[in-house]
């Protein structure tokens, strides 16, 4: 059990510090806050700035279990100084520089330098992430970055910070998505400051608007995220472009030695076989495409929708990464899409062909490597071209798993999609329900908004689908799972709820949970982040009446409710 940050510095391995390259132009001590071009090196080392007068609001107390940390050192002062940005008296071998790493910009295939201030794609990277630990806890490697930890060369003009209402809903929905089985960064601390703050664009109380239209002053906080690995599709892809464009003598062989450590990281299992780097390069293309088209099929799975899915956004290690502009889906909509400045190309259903184009330019940046081999360079193309095929075939897989089917039949979902649009239903509400394997389609209207429930014609279709559905399961199930006998029906509904959680991170419940952060009352954070951790247990009643709720009419279309700009 480690008890004491002298017990968590016995656990440091900074494998990417010793093993890749600084940025040579970096300043020795770590005073690196300015915007400025960084054009080699994979790494700046970068010294957080620490918020003023740290407050404790929460950890999480299932990864603390897993990483053997013990609760009572999230409160500890050496601690909390180190996770509010202070390295000042960390004693060695914990470092006291963090570092930051650089990254392209993407937007669904078409490669970006115009947000950089110096139009060249070299000022885009981790402007307010710093990471201050890599170790190896309980036989598995974490890092751990502070996000809001304050400017590093890549804050293109920004102040580096983060707010206290956005890191809530980074550090619930991290620890939520965990609770769902999906592949998550985690959430290990969050301190707010009570005195600094920051002023942050925002919407007028009940506005509709698109945009915000005031400013407002915010508390700070850093949270502290954990993943086995920060690298992105970004990261390769920025030294990928280097080494096609021969921007300087060392672009091959940063890229080269990137994707050497990513594999080291990330797919351990290619680093073990006795393989040449072009094999390792091909084996780690199949390994990602695999990660990524089981990822996105469970974001859709549990009615997740990240909003922004650009390729630093998106996680080499085939994890859900960068919780800003994210929503879990109330009233079914294929076309779902919580950010503001999203557009449809990053909406729910299109989800998997987002995924596709970003492992289509992960594959891209990966070319310069196999340059001198021209099998190897077309084994790439068809890896890249059987993506689609693959998360289509997972896709079916879990629909297939929500229904309760042992195989997928398109007939009875496409007729399903068409209803649950026609009908405006809950997602994770009518899953659920569907769930309990109900003889009539009365306990699937507590799903319905509005007064659907009440159209004979729409409930006469409904009725028909569901005796579609339930003849399918009957004849097309085995016998344990087949809903012919109570027994078969229990055992099938066990299985179903397995795959359609009752809980999801609703927007509606984060807003009053941060509301009352900012007036020092933590409680609904705690509560939140002990229903989300448990999404498919049915908990008691009172946390059913409150959080198994369909969302109140009157706040759909409200800004800041059922849309956000980007995370600040």
């Amino acid at each position: 059990m480690i008890k004491s940050l002298n017990d968590l510095s016995e656990t440091v391995d900074y494998s990417l510090v010793s093993s890749l390259t600084p940025d040579p132009s970096a300043s020795s001590d770590g005073n690196d806050h300015s915007p400025r071009e960084v054009k080699n090196g994979h790494f700046v080392p970068v010294n957080p700035e620490p918020i003023e007068n740290p407050r404790y609001v929460i950890h999480s107390k299932t990864l603390f279990k897993d990483l053997s940390i013990s609760d009572d050192l999230a409160r500890a002062d050496d601690f909390s100084r180190m996770f509010s940005g202070d390295l000042s008296q960390c004693q060695e071998p914990i470092q006291k520089l963090g570092w930051a790493c650089g990254y392209a910009l993407s937007i669904f295939g078409t490669e970006y330098v115009q947000q950089c201030p110096f139009r060249t794609g070299n000022g885009y990277g981790d402007g307010r992430a710093i990471s201050v630990f890599e170790g190896v806890l309980n036989g598995k490697r974490w890092e751990m970055q502070l996000k809001g930890g304050g400017r590093t060369p890549y804050c293109r003009g920004a102040d580096g910070r983060a707010v206290l209402r956005s890191s809530i809903r980074e550090f619930l929905a991290q620890e939520h998505m965990h609770g769902l089985g999906v592949p998550t960064s985690r959430s290990l601390t969050l301190y707010t400051s009570e005195t600094e703050s920051v002023h942050r664009p925002w919407f007028n109380e009940g506005s509709h608007s698109v945009d915000p239209e005031v400013m407002i002053q915010e508390s700070v906080a850093i949270s502290t995220r954990v993943a086995p690995s920060f690298l992105r599709v970004g990261q390769v892809e920025l030294f990928g472009r280097r080494s096609r464009k021969g921007e300087h003598p060392q672009a091959l062989s940063e890229l080269e030695d990137l994707v050497t450590h990513l594999i080291d990281r990330e797919y351990t299992e290619i680093n073990l076989s006795p393989l040449p780097l072009e094999k390792k390069i091909l084996q780690l293309a199949k390994s990602f495409r695999t990660r990524l088209s089981s990822l996105i099929t469970n974001w859709i799975r549990v009615g997740y929708c990240q909003g922004n899915f650009n390729s630093d956004n998106c996680a080499v290690g085939g994890f859900t990464l960068d919780f800003g502009p994210f929503g879990f889906i109330d009233e079914f909509d294929p076309e779902y899409q919580p950010w503001t400045g999203g557009g449809l190309h990053f909406c729910f259903f299109n989800q998997p062909q987002a995924a596709e184009v970003n492992f289509g330019m992960f594959c891209q940046s990966l070319k310069p490597l196999l340059e001198d081999d021209q099998s190897a360079l077309e084994e790439l193309e068809q890896i890249m071209k059987d993506f689609p095929q693959i998360i289509e075939n997972e896709m079916k897989v879990m629909w297939a798993s929500k229904l309760g089917m042992k195989t997928f039949e398109q007939t009875i979902f496409n007729e399903l999609i068409t209803l649950m649009i026609k009908t405006s239903v809950d997602y994770t509400i009518f899953f659920r329900e569907l769930s309990g394997v109900p003889k009539d389609t009365s306990p699937l209207t507590k799903s319905f908004y509005g007064q659907n429930s009440e159209d004979k014609e729409l409930m006469a279709q409904w009725s028909e689908w569901h005796k579609k559905w339930l003849s399918l399961i009957q004849t097309g199930n085995p016998s344990d799972l087949n809903a012919t006998s109570d027994e078969s029906s229990e055992n099938l509904s066990k299985v179903m709820k397995k795959a359609n959680p009752k809980y999801t991170l609703r927007e509606w419940h984060l807003v009053p949970a941060y509301q009352e952060a900012n007036r020092g009352n933590y409680t609904l954070i705690e509560e939140l982040n002990e229903v989300m951790t448990n999404p498919y247990s049915e908990q008691s009643e009172e946390i059913e009446e409150k959080f198994y709720q369909k969302k109140p009419r009157e706040l759909f279309r409200v800004a800041g409710v059922s849309h956000v700009s980007c995370s600040s």
